[in-house]
């Protein structure tokens, strides 16, 4: 078992690294900006090391210094976390190099998933099913991109290689706008990654995000941790998940969750990580990997019992996977709510100290915070302040548990988007179950 673990990160997902590390005895170093040095991580982390000030490039960003604090603290691993450095291959690739263990996927395969292009590629020779599109970048060529528009079929997307975050993409529904919106795409995409690339897919008008759960030790075994409902969704960022998702083709569901351990296998995946699909009609659409645990892990978690900050850190210390497929059962339905330091109406950002602070709780409730009475949250960072979850035997209890939470949670002195969750909560579709991941920005008029 590693010995001691570097937490490169901030917020929730630090604290709750830090609570894996302990309970598997392992010693924890905090580092953290000048903004950050009140933090609740940095307060109960072994050793803690102020890595530089707080705009991200000079800390949560730098990679040397990261290092150096490994080097200063004699840790032997490096924990990314979410955001920041977590995906970044130079970075998992330089840990590796100066001798230090990554508690993540290795950087070959980050960066094998990290290009939307390749990462398709791999996905389709490994057997997972994908959305209709150019098969690789874009040609120069106009008359042969057009060729490609026609037989996939309008209206047609077209995305940047190296994009993410919901940035690097623009939709296209006729012939005569294709040619300059890919220009435009390219000139974004050249902008924001560096990397001009784009390809084409087809536009799935009213789809499901679904994702699909997964954990490999890099040594031949793999297994998934069925299934998530992310479709609660604003300008592309994720506002509701729950698990496991309602109303889905049984079969077609069976096919995609073996077809994600195959995966896992054939690129020789290591550690916790999560494919992310459209759902339409009963099928399955590839779109990208996240090689790292994602913010929504804990529903996962609720409805199965696994520790999945514990498995990736005892992948990351070279044991095998303890876990076998047959081990891993569902039972009941779990429901995450994302709350953030943020005007509910327009969602402008709400730095400021946190007056008084009341987490919810009862049967079926967790909260995933750092946050504490007299705690300032700064504004240079995401708005994230904590995750609110709820367990239940069937999606309806848990659906109540958490409007009973969120009526009883309390985050006084800034603006939060509780009432918003409030009114998802309350929405009678949404307690159906199965909206698309358009159906949130319609309801708010956007």
């Amino acid at each position: 078992m590693l010995d001691k673990v570097v937490i490169a990160n901030r917020g929730e997902i630090a604290l709750r690294i830090l609570r894996a590390c302990k309970e598997l005895d392992i010693k924890t170093v905090a580092i953290h900006s000048t903004a950050d040095r009140d933090l609740m991580h940095v307060r109960l982390a072994d050793e803690a090391v102020c890595i530089g000030p707080a705009p991200s490039p000079k800390s949560y960003l730098n990679i040397p210094s990261i290092i150096s604090a490994a080097e200063v603290t004699d840790s032997v691993g490096i924990h990314p976390g979410y955001g920041f450095l977590a995906e970044n291959a130079d970075f998992a690739e330089q840990v590796e190099r100066s001798g230090f263990t990554f508690i993540g996927p290795k950087a070959d395969t980050i960066r094998l998933m990290g290009d939307k292009v390749s990462a398709i590629e791999a996905m389709k020779k490994a057997g997972v099913p994908t959305v209709p599109g150019s098969d690789g970048a874009l040609p120069e060529d106009p008359e042969k991109v057009h060729e490609i528009a026609r037989r996939i079929g309008y209206p047609v997307i077209i995305k940047a290689a190296a994009g993410g975050g919901g940035r690097g993409m623009r939709v296209v529904h006729s012939e005569a706008s294709l040619i300059s919106s890919i220009h435009v795409t390219q000139s974004e995409a050249a902008a924001a990654f560096g990397d001009d690339t784009v390809y084409m897919e087809k536009f799935l008008e009213n789809p499901r995000h679904v994702e699909v759960q997964v954990l490999a030790d890099g040594q031949g075994n793999a297994i998934h941790l069925y299934d998530r409902d992310c479709s609660m969704q604003r300008r592309h960022q994720k506002v509701v998940e729950e698990a496991p998702a309602p109303h889905l083709d049984p079969d077609a569901r069976a096919q995609v969750l073996q077809a994600c351990v195959d995966a896992c296998i054939e690129i020789g995946y290591r550690g916790a990580g999560t494919f992310e699909f459209l759902y339409e009609n009963g099928g399955f659409y590839f779109i990208e990997m996240n090689t790292r645990v994602q913010v929504e892990h804990p529903v996962t978690e609720m409805i199965t019992g696994v520790d999945i900050v514990k498995e990736q850190l005892r992948i990351a210390s070279g044991l095998p996977l303890a876990i076998k497929q047959e081990d891993v059962v569902v039972q009941g339905h779990s429901f995450e709510c994302r709350i953030n330091a943020e005007d509910p109406k327009t969602f402008l950002p709400s730095p400021g100290t946190i007056k008084h602070f009341h987490a919810p709780g009862g049967n079926g409730i967790r909260v995933d915070s750092h946050l504490y009475n007299g705690y300032t949250v700064p504004p240079h960072y995401d708005s994230l302040i904590a995750k609110l979850i709820s367990f239940g035997e069937d999606r309806e209890t848990a659906l109540r548990r958490m409007s009973i939470a969120l009526d009883e949670m309390l985050v006084d002195g800034i603006r939060s988007n509780i009432p918003l969750q409030q009114e998802i909560m309350a929405d009678t579709k949404f307690q159906e179950g199965g909206v698309n991941i358009h159906y949130l920005e319609k309801k708010l008029g956007l």
